[in-house]
């Protein structure tokens, strides 16, 4: 009975293709188009999207105001934020603080180490007329456009750009 079964029968595996041609076609030339799109891209034969400092510069968006930041950590665990032009306090932060802004920050701070890059260069942070806030990482280059995250975590970073006593631009009426 080797190699047959009990009806006489051998034992075949077979493997049929059970994807019809077309659709591997399809998908085949969906790789091909995505691929092709990106090189595009990359070797600027098309466009990319702007980003949202290309469309401020292009609506002419003014500047409301911005402050330069430094953020340290303490011994007591907090995060200290302090004016970089004068040094004075602007917040500390707890433990039990923001944690938006200390997530924020700790990701950008691990970019910079990860660079190999000066910890003590200050961040910017801009408050823009069309409402929109952002912080830029002065030592990395990199962007955080703040209103993307909800108006709850852009009021932890407006709180250090607009002191508590001034209304709060773009936010709840």
């Amino acid at each position: 009975m080797s190699g047959n079964d009990r009806n006489g029968r051998g034992h075949h595996h077979h493997h049929e293709n059970m994807v019809p041609p077309a659709a591997i076609a399809l998908a085949g030339a969906l790789i091909a188009a995505s691929f092709a799109l990106v090189v595009s891209v990359r070797s600027n034969l098309l466009p990319a999207a702007p980003t949202a400092a290309d469309l401020r510069a292009a609506k002419h968006v003014g500047l409301v105001r911005e402050r330069l930041l430094r953020f340290s950590d303490t011994a007591a665990g907090e995060v200290l934020v302090t004016d970089a032009g004068n040094g004075r306090e602007v917040a500390r932060i707890g433990q039990e603080g923001s944690g938006f802004i200390r997530g924020v920050m700790r990701g950008l701070a691990r970019e910079r180490r990860m660079h190999g890059l000066d910890a003590s260069r200050p961040f910017r942070l801009s408050l823009w007329d069309d409402t929109q806030l952002t912080l830029v990482d002065l030592a990395t280059g990199r962007t955080i456009e703040l209103n993307g995250f909800g108006h709850t975590n852009r009021a932890a970073f407006l709180r250090l750009i607009v002191p508590e006593t001034q209304a709060v631009p773009g936010g709840p009426r």
